[in-house]
């Protein structure tokens, strides 16, 4: 009888597999939960095997964080420097942004706002001054691809492999990144891992871990973490809404204003920092900005809301809602979004046109389906519809990427993406 093994045997099994495969094995660590958990695995395994190697931490320093973030990231670094290489990185790449409808991103570490800043640059850090790849368009996570690529040639390595703490229970996009079905771009075929280039991988060891079971291991283990996680938990933030993010992004719109409460001296320097920070603070979580249950205007449709809501933005603002809403009404137009049956048999009774195709080139059982955009619609697959609803969302969340509405690439993004593509096409 086989005995089933927890996860944190299997991870295990997976960090010994890492390190017998890969020569060159670095971590990404922000500071939070999940990756502080993977790199306090990686360093127990390192000195319970008695390894003679050391491992990467790159740390994307966002400049913009709780006080005790930072204090855990200098604690962590410090007491494991024999064995850690460390890449702490002030770079002023592009960061998204949902905080004003002014700003689409902001660039920590900007020369030019170093009176604002919001607080001083770390001692030993990399700037942008050290990677030759860094030009002032690329977007965070562009860096990190491209820093990837960087050191694998630094280390003059043969096999590298970049470890990422993410979880499948945290959203639907980290499940996808694991359970993709393209055998291709995994190492070995693992479903924990991702090929990013000839010999570098993105790998995923606790990606089958549960909330629970990180905060059981820095329990059972004593593991050093972030505190800031104490005053969450103490502040009422339920264990999923725990995030240690930029503080700017869609997601940290809910609990911004906590910054007031547990680091009020930070609090000061946000409101300095980014335009529409105050506002948020006063009203994230709300129906103001998206949240909760938003209410039509007496007198509107949703569709008359839109375009109100569009006219009081600026011009560059409401060109890229405009365009991103062409796109999307051209692709349901034309090739159709995919739905279950039971989702069109809904539209059906609610006397929505539509039309359904047979199949897609997609790997999925549901079907294309082609309609126009509609002003809403009262199902819990409203999300999947393209409703005049949701946009009005995306522009009341200063969702400039319309990631709620799960946009496709407006014109200028599609070209940017097929440069990039072009330039890197012999690395893929």
């Amino acid at each position: 009888m086989t005995l089933r093994r927890n996860v944190y045997e299997l991870t295990q099994r997976r960090l010994e597999n890492i390190f017998a495969e890969f020569d060159n094995v670095y971590l990404s660590f922000s500071g939070g939960k999940d990756s502080g958990v993977l790199l306090n695995l990686c360093i127990d395994y390192i000195r319970s095997h008695r390894l003679n190697r050391r491992i990467g931490v790159l740390h994307l320093d966002y400049e913009a964080q709780y006080t005790m973030t930072t204090e855990y990231v200098d604690r962590t670094l410090s007491q494991n420097r024999d064995i850690l290489e460390i890449y702490r990185i002030c770079v002023p790449f592009k960061v998204p942004t949902c905080a004003s409808m002014y700003q689409s991103y902001w660039r920590p570490w900007e020369a030019s706002q170093r009176e604002l800043w919001v607080r001083r640059m770390p001692e030993g850090c990399y700037t942008e001054k050290d990677f030759p790849f860094y030009d002032t368009d690329m977007w965070d996570y562009e860096f990190q691809f491209k820093f990837g690529e960087w050191l694998h040639r630094q280390k003059k390595a043969k096999r590298t492999c970049c470890l990422v703490g993410i979880r499948t229970q945290e959203s639907l996009n980290r499940w996808r990144t694991i359970y993709r079905e393209n055998v291709y771009s995994k190492f070995m075929g693992l479903k924990w891992t991702k090929k990013l280039y000839d010999n570098i991988y993105n790998v995923y060891p606790i990606y089958d871990w549960q909330t629970t079971d990180v905060w059981t291991a820095n329990g059972k283990f004593g593991w050093d973490y972030n505190r800031l996680y104490d005053l969450f938990y103490k502040a009422g933030v339920s264990l999923d809404k725990q995030r240690v993010a930029s503080p700017f992004i869609s997601p940290a719109q809910e609990s911004l204003h906590l910054y007031r409460v547990i680091d009020p001296n930070t609090w000061g320097r946000l409101v300095g920092r980014v335009n529409g920070v105050n506002f948020l603070g006063l009203y994230g979580g709300t129906t103001a900005v998206g949240w909760q249950s938003v209410k039509l205007p007496e007198g509107h449709t949703w569709k008359s809301y839109m375009y109100f809501l569009l006219s009081t933005l600026p011009e560059a603002a409401r060109k890229n809602y405009l365009e991103k809403l062409a796109v999307s009404m051209d692709f349901w137009r034309r090739k159709g979004g995919c739905l279950s049956d039971e989702t069109i048999r809904k539209l059906r009774d609610a006397g929505i046109p539509i039309t359904v195709m047979a199949d897609t080139n997609y790997k999925t059982s549901k079907k294309p389906v082609r309609m126009e955009y509609i002003d809403d619609i009262d199902i819990p697959e409203f999300k999947e519809i393209p409703t005049f609803k949701r946009m009005c969302i995306c522009i009341l969340k200063n969702d400039h990427a319309c990631k709620y509405m799960g946009f496709a690439l407006n014109k200028s993004e599609r070209e940017r993406k097929e440069r990039i593509m072009e330039k890197y096409k012999e690395l893929l």
